[in-house]
């Protein structure tokens, strides 16, 4: 795409409509998390005017040329009072949009309020639009060295409110981190899968939405913000995304989001191709594997594993899936172990049977998330009762309550002295089952 002026330097030569699926939007993620102060249809337009900025070119002037067909095709405008309409949308941006941008600094936030687009200039007698963009939000736009984000104009394209595309900007910030990374190497497995399950506070997404003072009901945020938008999302871009609503006491503190991307024949200008004759890529590609399966065989030989099992919430057959079991060993098994060392493994166990009777066949498929998710919210609903230090623990069986140990409550992962509440049958099934664990440990 080629941006050239009269003097054939900057004035942008009109592209097939096409290229509107061909296009990408790059903007510094300062940009992204910031506070849009515009509806849709301005909102829309400053995207469409940032794809035709080249990043290896840039204008010196802040000038490009857009084209009103190209325009019209992106918002899928065809009736007579389209040229009206687009008036109408200029001003508002103009009059009343801004992006309130803020940037960590050593004592604090730093906040810049910029109109982005100052200048705008059409006549009813030719194609050409000249937009001008403010000389301060150029470095968001241009000179990009880290901490920015690509992505797809057409994701924009169908996207029909203004929370659908801030929700949409923000979930690819995250995603595009997670691909660099997993391309390039250098971050572990469990911070990949925080950029692909990003979290982010309701605070923080109603400041980011601008709806402080909007939806006061969470039911009602939830629906506007996240229900729809993500309805939007699902439905006209690359993205698959779902999310689960994180308490803290009786409250929804934040949302986790789990992100993945639809399959394509082929990524965006050949990415694909370029990607898999990476080095890099190649030896981050196997580093990942290595870690899986490593992974993968520390969970075999957790105990929290066994005690899965025995609840019935993980089946023989999931012990087969790499991914599954590298994911439980990294991300649920610690906070089962944090969960455990404030209350004891009962505590534990507890949790545990309250899944095994309360878990719905929807979860069955994504039961690494399901499991985080039940394990987090349990952690920060302040039920986890700490133990008391100096206390001596009873255990009750058969009508009387005796001292065990001294003041602990025997674990039956590492000592045989339990209550063995299992009925033979139950017992003869349950030494199948480890029969077969150990074995396929020791292949």
């Amino acid at each position: 795409m080629s941006i050239i002026t009269k003097g054939n330097e900057n004035k942008k030569v009109v592209d097939p409509l096409n290229e509107i699926k061909r296009r990408k939007i790059v903007e510094h993620n300062d940009l992204i998390t910031s506070i849009a102060k515009m509806d849709k249809v301005p909102l829309k337009i400053f995207e469409l005017a940032v794809s035709y900025i080249n990043t290896d070119n840039p204008p010196k002037d802040h000038i490009i040329y857009l084209s009103k067909k190209e325009l019209f095709k992106f918002f899928d405008v065809s009736d007579n009072d389209k040229h009206s309409r687009f008036k109408k949308a200029v001003d508002k941006m103009q009059e009343q949009s801004f992006f309130r941008i803020r940037e960590k600094q050593e004592r604090g936030f730093e906040y810049e309020n910029i109109v982005p687009i100052p200048y705008v200039k059409w006549a009813d007698y030719h194609d050409e639009v000249i937009i001008e963009f403010n000389k301060r939000i150029m470095p968001y736009l241009i000179n990009l060295k880290q901490n920015f984000t690509q992505y797809a104009l057409s994701d924009i394209m169908n996207l029909n409110s203004k929370y659908s595309i801030i929700l949409y900007k923000w979930l690819s910030m995250q995603y595009n981190q997670y691909e660099h990374y997993s391309n390039k190497g250098g971050r572990r497995t469990e911070q990949l899968e925080g950029y692909c399950n990003p979290e982010i506070k309701v605070s923080e997404l109603r400041t980011m939405t601008d709806t402080i003072n909007d939806y006061k009901r969470f039911q009602s945020l939830e629906q506007r913000i996240l229900k729809e938008p993500l309805n939007e999302i699902n439905h006209h871009t690359h993205f698959d995304v779902t999310y689960d609503k994180i308490k803290k006491g009786r409250s929804i503190d934040s949302i986790l989001f789990h992100i993945s991307k639809k399959a394509q024949p082929q990524e965006l200008n050949g990415e694909y191709k370029e990607r898999e004759q990476d080095p890099a890529y190649l030896q981050g590609k196997k580093n990942r594997e290595e870690q899986t399966a490593l992974l993968s065989a520390k969970a075999m030989q957790n105990p929290y594993t066994m005690e899965l099992l025995e609840f019935e919430i993980l089946e023989m057959r999931n012990l087969a899936d790499i991914s599954l079991m590298a994911r439980l060993q990294e991300v649920v098994y610690p906070i089962y172990s944090e969960i455990e060392g404030q209350a004891g493994i009962n505590r534990v166990r507890e949790h545990f049977e309250t899944i095994k009777n309360h878990r719905q066949d929807y979860s069955k498929p994504n039961i690494a998330q399901y499991l985080l998710v039940s394990a987090r919210n349990f952690l920060a609903s302040g039920d986890v009762i700490k133990k008391e230090k100096g206390k001596t623990k009873y255990l009750r069986t058969e009508g009387k309550v005796e001292v065990v140990n001294g003041n602990k409550i025997p674990d039956h992962r590492y000592k045989s002295a339990y209550v063995n509440e299992t009925t033979p049958e139950e017992q003869r099934e349950l030494e199948i089952i480890k029969k077969e664990l150990s074995d396929s440990m020791k292949k």
